[in-house]
């Protein structure tokens, strides 16, 4: 896979190329700014941009070239990076697009399984949201015991987490040590429970759906 980072702090920008690279993956180039990396793919276009969120041109550039290259070049998998799990960041990737797309913690990919795990799914184009935002969002729903999301049962609260973060049925099914149809069974209910609209089998689709519903009033307001 070849592979553009944008990211303006030297060490961390060195250490994820160094990361790419033990992955097995070609780094096409590696750029202190947007600018540079949207000027970079207009000639040569690679698989993944990896983006640094807090980086020029403005205080969140990352998000603006990541709008740049999406609408350069759709194909192109987008991978954000923050030190922070902001909902209002997600929310802006989600605006970017709903496919081939991730955000994720810096410190939380700072290893080859995980970065590679991030990359290869984002590729094959899904969508990849932070773990820890994701499970900070169901817990604040299942806190609240007047809003539907607290009638769902234990494995549904576990497989709704996995769903916000993106994760297909059978990554679901291995995560949680159960088979397919149990997972499948569980997101009808979750759907039935939830009065969520949408076709649960269409994946993107039912993640935008979950981090919707996540996102309204219903469970008690945004979480930041």
């Amino acid at each position: 896979m070849r592979v553009a980072i944008a990211e303006d702090g030297a060490l961390f920008r060195e250490g994820l190329a160094l990361l790419l690279q033990a992955a097995g993956h070609e780094v096409a180039g590696s750029y202190l700014d947007g600018d540079a990396l949207v000027a970079a793919i207009a000639d040569d276009p690679v698989d993944v941009a990896v983006l640094d969120i807090r980086m020029p041109p403005g205080p969140e550039g990352g998000l603006v070239t990541a709008e740049r290259v999406r609408a350069l070049r759709p194909e192109i998998g987008l991978l954000l990076l923050s030190h922070y799990a902001e909902t209002h960041y997600l929310m802006r990737v989600l605006e970017i697009g709903s496919e081939r797309i991730g955000y994720r913690l810096k410190e939380r990919v700072a290893g080859v399984q995980v970065l590679g795990d991030t990359l290869n799914r984002i590729a094959d184009g899904e969508i990849v949201i932070e773990p820890v935002l994701a499970k900070r969002l169901v817990q604040g729903g299942a806190r609240h015991a007047d809003t539907p999301i607290a009638a769902l049962s234990e494995r549904e609260l576990d497989v709704l987490r996995l769903m916000a973060e993106g994760r297909a049925n059978n990554a679901i099914a291995g995560e949680l040590f159960i088979s397919t149809k149990a997972v499948e069974k569980n997101i009808a209910a979750i759907f039935t429970k939830l009065g969520l609209p949408g076709d649960a089998t269409v994946h993107h689709r039912r993640v935008l759906a979950v981090l919707a519903y996540l996102q309204t009033g219903r469970i008690g307001g945004p979480v930041s």
